[in-house]
């Protein structure tokens, strides 16, 4: 279980689905820190597992939050939390994250604020297939479902290097807590 750390739904328990990797909240804390001011922004987040980063943008202020799982029982379980907490302003789609943010393209839809947590590497050689959180920045720089001077933030192991720059995307900023990396990326104008 896991609680809200601040906002109107500040100190709500949420669930969470077995086998996943929570954010932590020291990492949730620093990310909203960062962040600042959300009110009446658009949230998405890729591999939502329990959908904590997105409650919390919804506790914060965000106008809605949009949440991507692959997982049954993951996606099942977003849903118990949002109405648990009774969030409104929200959408839960099963799906594989690239696939997802190519359905989002063809709806015409466009975030503020993107969040990515993939699964972290588990491969026998660091860098011998390109990490899932490269390839969905590099999917999300193809289609265009960031809003002008949007952000994408990734969530994701400390090896897993990532390029200061993925199409239209431009890392500014890189913050480290442990093993975690949270990288910045700012959509600049084609």
């Amino acid at each position: 279980m896991m609680r809200i750390i601040t906002g109107k739904y500040k100190g709500r328990v949420i669930k969470m689905p077995k086998g996943i990797r929570p954010t932590q909240d020291k990492v949730r804390k620093a990310l909203f820190d960062i962040l600042g001011d959300i009110s009446e922004m658009s949230f998405l987040e890729l591999f939502a597992g329990s959908g904590a980063i997105g409650i919390e943008a919804l506790s914060r202020g965000a106008k809605e939050a949009e949440f991507v799982e692959e997982k049954r029982d993951c996606a099942r379980q977003i849903a118990a939390n949002l109405a648990f907490i009774k969030a409104g302003g929200r959408r839960i789609t099963q799906s594989d994250a690239q696939e997802a943010i190519k359905k989002l393209s063809r709806e015409g839809k466009r975030f503020e604020i993107i969040f990515l947590d993939p699964p972290y590497c588990k491969g026998p050689v660091a860098g011998a297939v390109e990490p899932l959180v490269k390839k969905t920045l590099r999917t999300l720089s193809s289609y265009d479902i960031l809003a002008p001077c949007g952000l994408a933030i990734a969530q994701h192991f400390k090896k897993d290097l990532l390029p200061d720059t993925l199409g239209d995307l431009i890392l500014f900023r890189q913050s480290r807590y442990g093993d975690t990396v949270l990288s910045f990326y700012r959509k600049c104008a084609r």
